[in-house]
Protein backbone atom coordinates (compact mmCIF):
# COMPACT_ATOMS: atom_id res chain seq x y z
CA UNK A 1 0.00 0.00 0.00
CA UNK A 2 1.12 3.11 -1.08
CA UNK A 3 -0.46 6.12 0.75
CA UNK A 4 0.35 8.66 -1.64
CA UNK A 5 -0.96 6.68 -4.78
CA UNK A 6 -4.21 7.95 -5.65
CA UNK A 7 -5.21 4.44 -6.80
CA UNK A 8 -4.29 2.24 -4.21
CA UNK A 9 -6.85 5.06 -1.89
CA UNK A 10 -9.50 4.99 -4.35
CA UNK A 11 -9.19 0.79 -3.77
CA UNK A 12 -8.85 1.25 0.31
CA UNK A 13 -12.42 3.20 -0.19
CA UNK A 14 -10.64 5.95 0.93
CA UNK A 15 -11.30 8.55 -1.97
CA UNK A 16 -14.94 9.26 -0.87
CA UNK A 17 -15.11 11.13 -4.32
CA UNK A 18 -14.99 7.95 -6.22
CA UNK A 19 -17.25 4.78 -6.08
CA UNK A 20 -16.13 1.65 -6.24
CA UNK A 21 -18.25 -1.04 -9.30
CA UNK A 22 -19.30 -4.39 -7.91
CA UNK A 23 -15.76 -6.72 -9.04
CA UNK A 24 -15.87 -10.29 -8.78
CA UNK A 25 -12.23 -10.34 -7.26
CA UNK A 26 -11.18 -9.04 -4.06
CA UNK A 27 -7.84 -8.41 -4.93
CA UNK A 28 -9.13 -5.97 -7.81
CA UNK A 29 -10.98 -2.61 -7.96
CA UNK A 30 -12.91 -0.78 -10.70
CA UNK A 31 -14.01 2.68 -10.88
CA UNK A 32 -15.26 5.26 -13.43
CA UNK A 33 -12.26 7.13 -15.26
CA UNK A 34 -12.50 10.74 -13.97
CA UNK A 35 -11.93 12.23 -17.24
CA UNK A 36 -13.96 9.32 -19.64
CA UNK A 37 -12.79 9.08 -23.19
CA UNK A 38 -15.56 6.87 -24.17
CA UNK A 39 -19.65 6.67 -23.01
CA UNK A 40 -18.31 4.02 -20.68
CA UNK A 41 -14.63 4.43 -19.58
CA UNK A 42 -13.82 2.61 -16.30
CA UNK A 43 -10.11 1.41 -14.83
CA UNK A 44 -9.37 -1.92 -13.43
CA UNK A 45 -7.00 -1.49 -10.61
CA UNK A 46 -5.05 -4.44 -8.53
CA UNK A 47 -5.83 -3.22 -5.02
CA UNK A 48 -2.12 -4.22 -3.95
CA UNK A 49 0.12 -1.16 -5.47
CA UNK A 50 1.88 -2.18 -8.60
CA UNK A 51 3.99 -0.74 -10.70
CA UNK A 52 3.08 0.27 -14.67
CA UNK A 53 2.75 -2.16 -16.86
CA UNK A 54 6.55 -2.28 -17.40
CA UNK A 55 7.11 -3.82 -14.52
CA UNK A 56 4.74 -6.69 -15.80
CA UNK A 57 6.36 -10.33 -16.22
CA UNK A 58 5.00 -13.76 -17.15
CA UNK A 59 3.95 -14.27 -14.00
CA UNK A 60 0.85 -11.53 -14.01
CA UNK A 61 -0.55 -13.25 -17.06
CA UNK A 62 -3.51 -14.47 -14.94
CA UNK A 63 -4.02 -11.35 -13.10
CA UNK A 64 -3.76 -8.86 -16.40
CA UNK A 65 -6.58 -11.69 -17.32
CA UNK A 66 -8.73 -11.13 -14.84
CA UNK A 67 -8.70 -7.30 -15.19
CA UNK A 68 -9.79 -8.10 -18.59
CA UNK A 69 -12.32 -10.45 -17.11
CA UNK A 70 -13.86 -7.34 -15.05
CA UNK A 71 -13.74 -4.97 -17.29
CA UNK A 72 -16.00 -6.84 -19.57
CA UNK A 73 -18.38 -7.76 -16.46
CA UNK A 74 -18.61 -3.96 -15.74
CA UNK A 75 -19.15 -2.96 -18.92
CA UNK A 76 -21.99 -5.92 -19.38
CA UNK A 77 -23.69 -4.87 -15.75
CA UNK A 78 -24.14 -1.15 -17.23
CA UNK A 79 -26.19 -2.53 -20.29
CA UNK A 80 -23.15 -2.76 -23.03
CA UNK A 81 -22.65 -5.93 -24.52
CA UNK A 82 -21.02 -5.48 -28.14
CA UNK A 83 -18.00 -6.70 -26.81
CA UNK A 84 -16.59 -6.13 -30.24
CA UNK A 85 -16.43 -2.51 -29.83
CA UNK A 86 -14.60 -2.28 -26.98
CA UNK A 87 -11.14 -1.07 -26.46
CA UNK A 88 -8.61 -2.22 -23.08
CA UNK A 89 -4.92 -1.43 -22.71
CA UNK A 90 -2.67 0.20 -20.31
CA UNK A 91 -0.54 3.39 -21.15
CA UNK A 92 3.45 3.10 -21.78
CA UNK A 93 5.30 5.05 -19.37
CA UNK A 94 6.04 7.32 -19.37
CA UNK A 95 2.88 8.03 -20.90
CA UNK A 96 0.96 6.91 -17.76
CA UNK A 97 -0.30 9.84 -15.43
CA UNK A 98 -0.23 7.38 -12.40
CA UNK A 99 2.28 4.86 -11.87
CA UNK A 100 -0.02 2.38 -10.12
CA UNK A 101 -1.23 0.00 -13.20
CA UNK A 102 -4.61 0.07 -14.20
CA UNK A 103 -6.65 -1.07 -16.92
CA UNK A 104 -8.36 1.34 -18.95
CA UNK A 105 -12.20 -0.30 -20.51
CA UNK A 106 -13.73 1.74 -22.93
CA UNK A 107 -16.76 1.40 -24.90
CA UNK A 108 -18.03 1.54 -27.40
CA UNK A 109 -14.25 2.21 -29.36
CA UNK A 110 -16.08 3.17 -32.18
CA UNK A 111 -17.43 6.90 -30.45
CA UNK A 112 -14.07 7.71 -29.28
CA UNK A 113 -13.96 11.41 -30.00
CA UNK A 114 -10.62 12.29 -32.21
CA UNK A 115 -8.68 13.38 -29.25
CA UNK A 116 -9.45 10.16 -27.92
CA UNK A 117 -8.75 8.29 -30.40
CA UNK A 118 -4.95 9.46 -30.10
CA UNK A 119 -4.43 8.72 -27.08
CA UNK A 120 -5.91 5.31 -26.51
CA UNK A 121 -4.42 4.32 -30.29
CA UNK A 122 -4.25 0.55 -29.88
CA UNK A 123 -0.72 -0.52 -30.08
CA UNK A 124 0.68 2.78 -30.14
CA UNK A 125 4.15 3.90 -28.76
CA UNK A 126 1.95 4.98 -25.32
CA UNK A 127 -1.12 2.68 -25.64
CA UNK A 128 -0.77 -1.03 -25.66
CA UNK A 129 -3.82 -3.54 -26.02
Amino acid sequence: YDGQCVFCRIARREEPGTALLPCEYDDLACFRDRRPGAPHHYLVVPVTHMGNCRTLKAEHIPLVKRMMEVGKAVLQKNNFSDLNDVRMGFHWPPFCSIAHLHLHVLAPASQLGFLSRLYYRINSYWFIT
